[in-house]
């Protein structure tokens, strides 16, 4: 018999855990939670101040019995779910499951899976905070409420398999709000004046700033641009300012949840979802041959960026001995928290920083690898000095008309040595300094190149820059952002365009109706008050009950109105412009879990059904009789293959362009680089320059 049993939600935590506590100890998985509203109806009394109705979850039943059997025979339990709100939850359930008292000190937390700070954790055992399980039990009680009420009327009146929820009704709001600025949206024509310009044989580029007495001027058509070019005066341009300054860069902060989903997504490539999964992975533990099974990473679902003093002290030791003392932090600067942060525990970082990337190659896999070296990376320099950069600045004057160039390098790189944070706009920092220039040199002008631009409209929204917003806003919270992005995919209210949301029509009916009968749920303002309320719940200022009820008398007279007034709602399929090759009947548009399809008119007696194919305007290089069309593959990526498929096999990742090599007329196609699109042959070694 085991002194000891300690409970845990998975089995890979299970599995480290045990190792590092020893035989007096018996770890097991609860697999997650073990009761849970029940599915098949509401589950909450709103007559009886929302009393919840909690069953055992279908199929947990076998993995109670045994944990009851372990708790009989253990002299102490131990509640060791995840540091959060949910973890303290299931370790509530799991105590009135097994008959432990909340009120002693049962509870266990931690916030890295490694030897040290597990047997510190069991050093100080806690009572379940009801806190913390009142703020999780109020957010489920708020979701079964939206949801069980909401959903079924959209079934009634729009079509099964719909659903509503407070996160993802705003999420969808904001994708839709979004698209209609794009429509909405007007071009404003502008220039620019660039130009090439000498200094001995030094060339240095510099752009049109503004006339002599006159603040920055705009250049907003063509013949704005005549105007300035009519006033200069041969290629002569003599230098009136130079500014040369230092500026310096701080590191960004250690990752939290939100900011490794964006950081993933933009230099990873990584869905949300994918990150979450392979950060649980890191977490829980990794086997290390000899060292045996790890934790690599602190918890990952965390608002904080707040770094302990041990993490802090270990990561000063690694940077002294790989970069010298020079690259350290002249002093710890306290992160600044988001405004709505809980900070309930670190931010992510590793649990060693000793642990570098390329010692662990061997055991990781590739996707798990790239994920850690982006968190270690991230860490290592926010721990490290800033970067120093010089900058410069001239301005050249030809009679009243005043270009300016700048220029900056690195003069010590810092942080920079190890990570610079990513962007959304991929803008990238200019790294070249301008000639030795002073007040009085004279340059020339090579030659002088006017572009016309255009205002572009807000871009639409990428995984990460939905996660940011929501952040933004209060929206949501680190362990929701995952799932509500899967689920308003899933439901079939947006649709990825190239990594871009974009709403479907079923996504604005919804929203439609959202909007005339619980325009509450989707207000933006009104969801994050929702969220600073259970925040409140959670420090023990509200009571849980209160939070609901404020929101439930207004939501029950949104549900009776919509009751009455909702009409229902009928999708008409968009014709497709052609007949079914089997019976003849008009095919037309339907929308699926992958967004839309052609289906036959006459289902169900005819299932004929095919893919919506792009036609590229190229010609097949293969059997020149069929045309190049775009295609997706299983797992959703863009390809190109012939029409004729399957008479002609010809596919290609890479776009086909429809003009041949000027070297061999071979077939031209687009490479997507990492920062551009290149063109090149596919027969012979021609390339063009990559574009932006």
């Amino acid at each position: 018999m085991s002194d000891f049993l300690v409970i845990v939600e998975s089995p890979a935590k299970a599995k480290t855990i045990e190792r590092y506590l020893g035989s007096k100890y018996k770890v097991r998985a609860s697999m997650g939670h073990v009761r849970d509203l029940p599915r098949s109806q509401t589950g909450v009394d709103v007559e009886n101040n929302y009393e919840p109705k909690y069953i055992t979850i279908r199929g947990k039943g076998p993995v109670l019995k045994e944990l009851k059997t372990a708790a009989k025979k253990a002299k102490k339990v131990y509640l060791a779910a995840d540091p959060d709100r949910e973890g303290e939850a299931i370790a509530w359930h799991l105590a009135h499951s097994l008959d432990v008292d909340i009120n002693t000190d049962c509870r266990v937390v931690f916030n890295e899976i490694t030897k040290d700070a597990i047997k510190e954790s069991f050093k100080h055992p806690r009572p379940i905070n009801m806190d913390l399980v009142d703020a999780q039990q109020a957010r489920r009680i708020l979701d079964r409420l939206v949801g069980y009420n909401i959903s079924p009327l959209l079934w009634k009146k729009v079509k099964k398999g719909l659903s509503a929820g407070r996160v993802q009704s705003v999420a969808v709001r904001l994708i839709i709000d979004r698209e209609k600025e794009i429509q909405a949206f007007i071009p404003e024509e502008y220039w620019t004046i660039n130009g090439d310009f000498l200094k001995g044989k030094d060339q240095f580029s510099a752009s049109f700033h503004s006339i002599v007495g006159h603040d920055k001027a705009e250049l907003s058509s063509e013949q704005d641009v005549q105007k300035i070019l009519k006033q200069l005066k041969g290629n002569k341009f003599t230098v009136t300012s130079v500014a040369k300054k230092e500026r310096k860069r701080n590191p960004a902060p250690p990752f939290t949840t939100s900011s490794l989903q964006q950081e993933a997504a933009r230099k990873l490539n990584f869905r949300a979802k994918k990150t979450m999964m392979l950060a649980q992975q890191l977490y829980e533990g990794i086997e290390l041959g000899k060292e045996g099974t790890v934790g690599l990473i602190t918890y990952m679902r965390t608002d904080s960026t707040r770094v302990s003093e041990v993490a802090q002290s270990e990561a000063v030791d690694y940077i002294k001995s790989e970069f010298g003392e020079q690259f350290l932090k002249t002093e710890q600067k306290k992160e600044k928290q988001q405004a709505n942060a809980q900070d309930a525990h670190e931010a992510i970082r590793p649990t060693s920083t000793f642990r570098d990337p390329n010692s662990l190659k061997e055991h990781l896999s590739r996707d798990q690898l790239r994920l850690y070296k982006l968190i270690w990376e991230r860490f290592l320099a926010s721990q490290m000095a800033q970067a120093v950069m010089d900058t410069m600045s001239v301005d050249l004057q030809n009679g009243d008309i005043v270009f300016r160039a700048t220029g900056s390098k690195i003069k010590f790189p810092g942080f920079m040595k190890v990570y610079v944070e990513g962007t959304d706009d991929q803008v990238e920092e200019s790294n070249k300094m301008l000639p030795d220039l002073n007040e009085g040199d004279e340059v020339f002008q090579k030659d002088i190149e006017p572009k016309q631009h255009f205002t572009q409209p807000p871009p639409r929204y990428t995984e990460a820059r939905l996660v940011k917003t929501l952040e933004e806003l209060g929206i949501g919270r680190p362990s929701t952002y995952a799932p509500t992005l899967d689920t308003i995919q899933k439901r079939g209210y947006v649709a990825l365009d190239n990594k871009r949301f974009v709403p479907t029509e079923l996504g604005e009916i919804i929203n439609e109706i959202m909007l005339e009968f619980f325009p509450e749920i989707i207000d933006v303002e009104f969801t994050a008050r929702m969220e600073k309320g259970l925040d409140y719940v959670e420090e023990g200022k509200v009571p849980w009950v209160k939070v609901i009820d404020e929101f439930y008398q207004g939501f029950e007279k949104h549900l009776k109105v919509a009751e009455q007034e909702m009409e229902k709602v009928e999708i008409k399929d968009e014709p497709a412009g052609e007949d079914c090759e089997i019976c003849g009947h008009p095919m037309v548009f339907k929308m699926g879990r992958y967004g839309k399809f052609m289906a036959c008119s006459n289902f169900p007696d005819c299932r004929n059904t095919k893919p919506i194919v792009k036609e590229i305007g190229v010609e097949c290089p293969n059997c020149h009789e069929g045309t190049i069309v775009e295609r997706k593959s299983k797992k959703r990526r863009i390809f190109y293959g012939c029409s004729r498929f399957p008479e002609c096999d010809f596919i290609s990742w890479d776009k086909p362009l429809p003009r041949s090599c000027p070297k061999c007329e071979g077939l031209l196609v687009e490479k997507k680089l990492k920062k551009g699109i290149q063109v090149q042959c596919v027969s012979c070694d021609y390339k063009e320059e990559p574009q932006a």
